[in-house]
């Protein structure tokens, strides 16, 4: 008998062994009706880390998250291979490490003589493709929530400009009735107005706040004592059903910020939680020095922010809402019990002093918004 020639790959099923056993980029191997994996290839072992003697043998379910399996994801598949002619899909699967990678599946049964007798699966790492396009959507989506926010906030600036210039001339008017002589009824009258004046012109603040149209007034101070000499006010803002606690850390540096935003905002996050505690509750306001990576610049340094939290124990945020909270007008509060302003100047605020925001809310389980503030070094 002639031998082969040097190079010669043999017969067909020769060639094919061959072939599946030198690719090391996909899991190729093949299950019987019930799942359990009957061959291996290299490729399975560099992707999921096991080799041949440790999954010969058993249930390919191994490779699926507790939580897919739990909803019969694997025995899923197999059906909808076996009935429509073939599985295709992306989803998180286990590594023999525990670790997680996204992979790439397809399923096409085997049939001998129209008798299904096993599966031919084959599975490929796509993780860096998943996260790569997972980013792009996350930055396309804050691209156009910056877009959406600068242009309602060029729109509420010039509102606000216009409305506070028909507050000048009302104000200016009542001054002028208030001047001149009256009677109680008529006095009553001008005093109402001229409430009602103030808190249009609060109004306008917020707006500007938010904006960017307000120019802040930052001074140097301890933010840890302003909010302890706060504490009697936002307990009597928050109601006798509400208890106001205070966490601040001892030695806290001095920060430039404009005070009076500052109480504002604090004020702000007080009622919000007092609103969503209707039956009572606890608000804890905390602060602490944190070293954080800014969120708008990821690639800058970690820096020191002082972090002021305001937590409560109501109602939470439902998730559809939490991606709005800081839109100018929005509220989750009936009419008449809020402008939907308070959160925006809130965040116009924060952002004016280089800071950020982080919010953390379930429902049922309340609501923390941490106001992150930097430190001058």
């Amino acid at each position: 008998m002639t031998p082969h020639p040097t190079g010669d790959l043999g017969d067909e099923s020769q060639q094919f062994g061959l072939l599946v056993n030198s690719v090391t980029d996909y899991a190729i191997y093949m299950l019987d009706p019930r799942g359990v994996i009957r061959t291996w290839n290299p490729g399975g072992e560099r992707i999921k880390g096991y080799r041949k003697d440790e999954v010969v043998g058993t249930n390919y379910a191994r490779f699926y998250t507790p939580e897919d399996i739990a909803t019969d994801v694997p025995a899923r598949n197999l059906a909808i291979a076996a009935n429509e002619g073939r599985y295709a899909g992306e989803g998180w699967r286990l590594r023999k490490d525990g670790s997680r990678f996204h992979a790439s599946v397809v399923i096409d049964p085997v049939r001998v003589d129209g008798v299904l007798v096993g599966f031919a699966k084959i599975t490929r790492d796509v993780t860096e493709r998943y996260l790569a396009q997972e980013q792009l959507r996350s930055a396309q989506h804050e691209l156009l929530q910056a877009q959406k926010m600068e242009a309602i906030g060029k729109l509420t600036l010039g509102l606000a400009h216009d409305f506070n210039n028909l507050l000048s001339v009302v104000t200016n008017c009542l001054d002028l009735i208030s001047a001149q002589p009256h009677g109680e009824v008529s006095d009553k009258y001008i005093r109402t107005a001229l409430r009602s004046v103030e808190r249009g012109a609060l109004l306008t603040r917020q707006l500007l706040t938010f904006g960017r149209g307000h120019e802040l007034a930052p001074e140097r101070f301890d933010t840890g004592k302003a909010i302890r000499d706060m504490h009697d006010m936002l307990q009597r803002s928050a109601g006798d059903a509400v208890a106001v606690e205070l966490d601040v850390a001892g030695d806290l540096p001095s920060v430039n910020l404009d005070r009076g935003q500052l109480d504002s905002a604090i004020l702000n996050l007080v009622c919000n939680s007092r609103d969503a505690m209707p039956s009572g509750g606890c608000i804890k306001i905390t602060v602490r020095l944190q070293t954080e990576r800014h969120p708008d610049d990821p690639h800058q340094e970690p820096g020191r922010f002082l972090c002021i939290t305001v937590a409560d124990n109501g109602e939470g945020i439902a998730p559809d809402d939490q991606a709005r909270i800081f839109e100018p007008f929005f509220t989750t509060k009936t009419v008449g019990r809020g402008s939907g302003l308070g959160l925006s100047q809130v965040f116009g605020f924060t952002s004016q002093s280089g800071g950020f925001i982080r919010v953390d809310s379930t429902p049922g389980s309340g609501t923390s918004v941490a106001l992150y503030y930097p430190v001058a070094e």
